[in-house]
């Protein structure tokens, strides 16, 4: 299997997380790094793989593709259950769902449109609107302060259990320094951010 990517894009750092979770090595993918800058995702070739243009993609030895990575994520959940990082159970399945949704809708959204409009990343293939931009980088920080107070009663972000909710947001919150957001005097979202930036999955 083939796993197309862009290290530095918090998508894909989401999957790296993920799989290194799972005890999943990535050397036995063979990886392809794109440069978004330079518009390889854009071209017809990929664009034949994922029509959404988006990294990361995962290419099975048939030349089928999976994109999203979330749905990458769920394939790997299901053929490598241990350890369950989507729930065990009806209910745990769907708050973790719950949870990972308000971090992809709330927080990584957010993140990702003050980066391309405050910064003009992409200012070559869309339209930039700084102010838009600059609203979403205040949308992001108020949701770094609720995480700060769900964090005060939650040891992560689904409850008890380090799980995918806690993968997206580290992905995203990491990523926000870019626009300078950071988690400043939070106490409770800065002591949740040392516990997971010290698993060895942080690093991968």
């Amino acid at each position: 299997m083939k796993i197309y990517e862009m290290r530095r894009a918090p998508n894909p750092r989401r999957l790296r997380i993920f799989l290194a979770e799972k005890g999943i090595d990535l050397a036995d993918f063979e990886v392809e790094q794109l440069d978004l800058a330079a518009g390889d995702n854009l071209s017809a070739s990929f664009k034949a793989k994922n029509p959404m243009s988006g990294v990361p993609v995962l290419e099975f030895d048939d030349g089928q593709c999976l994109s999203e990575s979330m749905a990458i994520c769920r394939y790997f959940e299901v053929t490598h259950p241990e350890p369950p990082l989507m729930g065990d159970s009806a209910e745990s399945q769907a708050r973790i769902e719950m949870w990972n949704r308000r971090m992809e809708l709330h927080l990584l959204f957010p993140v990702a449109m003050a980066f391309r409009h405050i910064t003009g990343h992409f200012a070559d293939r869309e339209a930039v609107f700084p102010d838009y931009g600059a609203d979403r980088a205040q949308a992001a920080a108020r949701m770094f302060d609720f995480l700060d107070r769900h964090l005060a009663e939650s040891s992560y972000i689904a409850g008890e259990d380090y799980t995918v909710a806690d993968i997206t947001a580290l992905a995203a919150i990491d990523f926000a320094r870019v626009v300078d957001l950071q988690i400043g005097e939070r106490a409770h979202l800065a002591a949740w951010h040392e516990r997971v930036s010290a698993r060895p999955s942080a690093r991968a």
